[in-house]
């Protein structure tokens, strides 16, 4: 449902109508999508917010009409708004409760569902990546974190915090670093969450980077908030690499857990490499891309140019071709993502080009890979929906989790709860 768009109204009253509105400010829209998408159970956290929101429309559509509390409820009641099929809607029967914290296009729901988790909250701030999480979910995430109009919807009760937050320095004022000197970046919005609900585990994702960033003081300081302000057990954190678990790219990222003390674990092994070989192959477009994909032969040249120049350098910088028996280099924002994860693919037979390009199709087959290929790169199943275009897409994809590592190690904190899957 896009609020942006038409929304289709059953009877009301004796009338049927459609409206169309402004988009909603305030969360309005995460609201009421929260509450039409999710279990009865967590829907109730978003029904008083959903009920005023439908008050407000219908406010709109008939100024002249008196719209009371409980005709907006029997109006939400009635099911008057339109809800769409969804590819992953969640689960009927929840064995636990997560939110989703700096959510993406929703790396960690995707895991976490597929574990029995029903997400309670999800939030994050990106137009095009909020899309995308709607596309696939239902549901609009909130926005801004870090403001309290947002924080106050989050509900009590779940067990895990999920949160793929960025990597920022902290003002260390002590020798340690604790909860007051991370002011002002993110990780210390997500740690007053923690403080706030008292999630009974925690399972925090961040670039590889972070474990030297500044020296080593930033993940010190997370380290020592977590165990020593907030009280959880926390194992050393782990750089877990995406290829040992099924998908075919080398991508290192840092894992945080922690537990609750109420929780009473104090250890946690993380998850073993499945030993799954799998190479590019086996995520290859099975028909031959569009013509768009290959790349001119004026950036052939300037590539191989490029890369020409910092050898000489004795840089090993440069774009790289994979073969179909290889792994990717990791996806990342930006050309150098696409760049250093060209393939070859001679299937192409029409060189016209369909885009403006300077020279011709190259014909030695050098493409880029497709958005659907860094999607399964990462680990999202095809009928993963991508409703923006490409640009966004390979942006979402490059800053996203890998779906299948991040599931392995969630798999192994809901054991330590003692979670029955």
């Amino acid at each position: 449902m896009d609020l942006t768009e038409k929304i289709s109204l059953e009877t009301f009253g004796n009338k049927q109508f459609r409206i169309k509105l402004v988009e909603p400010d305030n969360n309005q829209e995460a609201i009421l999508s929260h509450y039409l998408y999710n279990s009865k159970k967590t829907a109730k956290n978003y029904k008083v917010g959903a009920v005023e929101f439908t008050k407000e429309i219908l406010e709109t559509k008939y100024p002249d009409v008196e719209v009371t509390q409980q005709v907006a409820e029997e109006a939400l009641q009635y099911g008057i708004f339109d809800t769409f099929e969804i590819p992953f809607p969640a689960v009927d029967l929840p064995k636990f409760e997560f939110i989703d914290l700096f959510a993406g296009i929703g790396g960690f729901r995707l895991a976490l569902q597929n574990l029995g988790g029903e997400c309670v909250f999800t939030s994050e701030w990106d137009k095009d990546a909020k899309r995308t999480y709607k596309a696939n979910f239902g549901e609009t995430p909130f926005g801004d974190i870090t403001k309290e109009e947002t924080k106050k919807y989050i509900p009590d009760g779940f067990q895990v915090l999920c949160a793929g937050f960025p990597c920022q320095a902290f003002s260390i004022a002590g020798k340690r670093g604790g909860f007051e000197d991370t002011r002002g970046t993110l990780f210390f919005d997500v740690a007053e969450i923690i403080k706030r609900k008292q999630p009974k585990a925690i399972f925090l994702e961040n670039v590889k980077g972070l474990r030297n960033h500044n020296g080593g003081k930033t993940l010190a300081t997370i380290l020592n908030v977590l165990r020593n302000d907030l009280g959880y057990f926390v194992p050393e954190p782990q750089i877990i690499n995406a290829k040992d678990f099924g998908v075919p790219q080398n991508r290192e990222r840092i894992y945080i857990v922690g537990f609750h003390p109420s929780t009473g674990v104090t250890e946690f092994t993380y998850p073993e490499p499945t030993g799954e070989k799998v190479t590019f192959a086996d995520i290859k477009e099975k028909e031959v891309p569009a013509t768009k994909y290959y790349l001119s032969t004026q950036y052939v040249e300037t590539l191989k140019n490029h890369k020409a120049r910092h050898e000489g350098k004795g840089n090993g910088f440069g774009y790289a071709i994979i073969p179909d028996d290889g792994i990717s280099n990791a996806i990342v924002v930006g050309g150098m993502g696409r760049e250093r994860n060209l393939v070859l693919d001679h299937r192409i037979t029409d060189f016209t080009p369909t885009t403006h390009i300077k020279g011709e199709v190259n014909r030695e087959g050098i493409r880029k890979m497709t958005p659907r290929e860094w999607a399964r790169l990462q680990g999202f199943p095809d009928n993963y929906l991508i409703p923006v275009a490409d640009a966004s897409a390979y942006k979402q994809f490059g800053n996203s989790v890998a779906v299948p590592a991040i599931q392995a190690t969630a798999n192994e904190i809901i054991k330590r709860l003692k979670i029955k899957l």
